[in-house]
């Protein structure tokens, strides 16, 4: 099933969620090295990472959301998808109350703050496995004919197509 929002012929939504998960998770790594090193200062970049990764969260889901509506219904695709849809939304909620309880100290958060962080890279875990499951297994976003000397995208052919080498070749 072909991705419906495109950019350059790639689909947008996984260009845009490397974005979150790399911020949020980082966030974590300098949460967790700033408690080791009692330099606070990490926990203020962690708390700016958390901020861009909330937005970050919030453009992917856009994109996500329209490819899932795209996906037919009653198939296992769709209620994969409505999970890993679902899952990403309650990491960005948690993600953005760890940073609303940030708010008054960005550089001494809670353990309350803190926690909500930890179970939501958690959380991401399984969320990221689920859309490595509609991509990888079921096929979510990839060309229909796709195969490993498919076209490039800016070509204006479609992925069935094969490329006039291997025409020449064949004959």
């Amino acid at each position: 099933m072909e991705s419906k929002a495109k950019l350059l012929g790639h689909p947008i939504h996984p260009m845009l969620i490397v974005f979150p998960l790399g911020l949020l998770a980082t966030a974590v790594v300098f949460d967790l090295v700033a408690l080791s090193t009692s330099d606070s200062s990490w926990f203020g970049v962690s708390f700016r990472m958390i901020a861009a990764g909330i937005l970050g969260g919030l453009l992917a889901a856009v994109f996500g959301f329209i490819d899932w509506w795209a996906i037919p219904s009653n198939t296992r695709a769709k209620r994969i998808g409505l999970w890993h849809g679902l899952g990403n939304v309650i990491v960005v909620l948690l993600f953005a109350a760890s940073w609303f309880f940030r708010r008054p100290a960005p550089t001494a958060p809670s353990s309350g703050a803190l926690t909500l962080s930890y179970i939501a890279v958690l959380l991401a875990l399984g969320t990221g496995w689920l859309g490595g499951e509609l991509v990888d297994r079921l096929g979510v976003g990839v060309d229909r004919g796709a195969h490993l000397d498919a076209p490039s995208s800016l070509s204006g052919r479609t992925a069935r197509e094969t490329p006039p080498s291997e025409t020449r070749r064949a004959a």
